[in-house]
């Protein structure tokens, strides 16, 4: 990371609603944003017409790049896609249910500590984290004084946001639900990373 004077300030938010081709499975595609996602994208830009977003950057998922688009129309800025924010890759366990119990042992066995453990044909915790943190340095770099509005996912989010700075936050961990259009406000500058807000909760039902 170089030294950043001024932190830069990225509002990390979850993409909006979504639909998928396949939705009662686990898949790494892209999906498409709904009529609802829509919605709240616009909602989450208006509130932050006051803010002076310099940009938005995306991941490179096509929900979280249509959540840009609407984001951007509404802010008067540019939004590009960046590689490294997007959700962390479910492998051959592809096909299985969203509870999957060998994908839930591996996101656990990852939340404890253990990064090193591998998704089949897939991550492991400890590059995901890397390339996500990478991603973040990277936009920071870039806008530094500024404020960027990043669309990710909730999986990698609620991983990799309360582990950058190394020692992970306990209590971000435990409030690992995030909804769509939530913002984590994350600054970053030459001695890291803060989040100083979480949208995250420990009810699921906010997914």
């Amino acid at each position: 990371m170089s030294d950043l004077q001024c932190a830069a300030t990225l509002l990390v938010a979850r993409h909006g609603d979504a639909e998928y081709g396949h939705p009662s499975v686990l898949s790494d595609e892209g999906g498409w944003l709904s009529d609802k996602g829509v919605e709240q994208t616009t909602v989450l830009a208006a509130s932050l017409v006051g803010r002076r977003v310099a940009a938005v950057r995306t991941s490179i998922l096509a929900r979280a790049v249509q959540s840009g688009a609407v984001a951007a129309e509404v802010l008067g800025v540019d939004s590009r896609a960046v590689e490294g924010l997007e959700e962390f890759s479910v492998g051959a366990l592809a096909g299985r249910p969203h509870d999957d119990p060998e994908l839930q042992s591996i996101f656990r066995s990852w939340v404890h500590g253990d990064l090193r453990r591998r998704i089949p044909r897939g991550v492991t915790g400890e590059e995901v984290l890397t390339r996500y943190r990478e991603a973040l340095v990277s936009i920071a770099d870039q806008f530094r004084g500024e404020t960027v509005l990043v669309f990710s996912h909730g999986g990698v989010m609620s991983f990799a946001l309360p582990r950058l700075s190394g020692s992970p936050r306990v209590d971000l961990a435990a409030a690992k639900f995030l909804p769509n259009c939530g913002v984590a406000e994350v600054a970053v500058d030459g001695d890291g990373f803060e989040v100083r807000t979480w949208p995250g909760s420990t009810d699921r039902t906010v997914v």
